[in-house]
């Protein structure tokens, strides 16, 4: 279908602006700061509390979203977008009380280590402790360690499923599902027919995705490290349940796609739903773009079906 009237009014309004690859790490992240909208949904929960941990390389920061009603509740562990260079606690702020309030899960979003500040592992190395903090400090937080998820959306999707892996094989702890919107599973190169096909014209492009992987990796072979492109793991069997949300007009839908067909046929329980007429971020928009609101519905309404099970 053709690109939704009300994504083309996103991209016209940002039309305007530098292309990302053209920008230095500091212009980008100044950027990326900027994403209010008018009537942006922004749902009540019972508090949101700054907290920080001790890190794999010092001090993670970390937000916590305690949705209404009592608990304990569910845990979803939550990595911003960023192309692992940008964004922040603040820039997902709206997401992350979207999704607390939709699934009724305590959301902890992590303040994960920023390249080219710190190259990869740093970012997963991050991801994995805070899950596992999250798990050990579960009922100070009101929730159950037993019901624990990880989730992210495009480089955080990409964090989301590494932790899965590395969970899976680091010993633990049990995750009960990993919700993946419009992940990064794979380096650039070879790349993927939707990579070459929404290279330009749609929000994320494909120079964008090579500025973000060349100051995320030290070194271009890394790329090939599964814990870097999960769809380089060998084996993605016992992995947990998966949601992967993918947009048509998105570089990243195919790889998404790919990752989610691969986890299928290692038989995990998975759920692929490409949103048409969409583009990479449009989970940013629930309240602005009517089919973004109904995509996040649709990812907690997942969230509490698999939880309930």
């Amino acid at each position: 279908m053709p690109v939704d009237p009300q994504i083309q009014m996103l991209l016209t309004l940002r039309a305007g602006l530098p292309a990302l690859h053209t920008l230095s790490v500091e212009e980008a992240r100044a950027q990326f700061m900027v994403r209010g909208f008018p009537g942006l949904r922004v749902p009540a929960v019972a508090k949101v509390t700054d907290r920080d941990m001790q890190g794999p390389g010092g001090s993670l920061g970390l937000r916590v979203y305690t949705p209404l009603g009592q608990g304990p509740f569910p845990l979803m562990v939550f990595f911003h977008g960023s192309g692992f260079v940008v964004c922040s606690l603040d820039t997902h702020d709206g997401m992350c009380r979207n999704l607390c309030a939709g699934t009724g899960c305590v959301v902890v979003s992590v303040d994960y280590r920023l390249a080219p500040e710190a190259k990869f592992p740093a970012a997963p190395d991050d991801c994995l402790a805070a899950t596992r903090w999250v798990v050990a400090n579960a009922a100070a937080l009101g929730g159950d360690p037993g019901l624990v998820l990880v989730a992210g959306d495009s480089a955080g999707g990409n964090l989301a499923a590494v932790t899965a892996l590395r969970v899976r094989d680091e010993g633990g702890p049990a995750l009960a599902g990993q919700l993946l919107i419009y992940p990064v599973t794979d380096f650039y190169e070879p790349g993927t027919p939707s990579m070459m096909e929404n290279a330009d014209g749609y929000g994320l492009t494909r120079d964008g995705m090579i500025w973000f992987w060349t100051h995320y990796l030290a070194d271009p072979s890394h790329g090939a490290d599964p814990y870097a492109s999960p769809f380089r793991a060998v084996d993605l069997s016992g992995l947990p349940p998966a949601l992967v949300v993918t947009a048509e007009y998105d570089p990243l839908r195919d790889e998404g796609e790919y990752y989610a067909d691969r986890l299928r046929r290692a038989g995990v329980p998975t759920v692929a739903k490409r949103w048409d007429g969409m583009n990479h971020g449009f989970f940013f928009w629930p309240g602005v773009v009517d089919r973004a609101g109904a995509a996040m519905d649709e990812a907690c309404a997942w969230v509490g079906s698999l939880l309930r099970t």
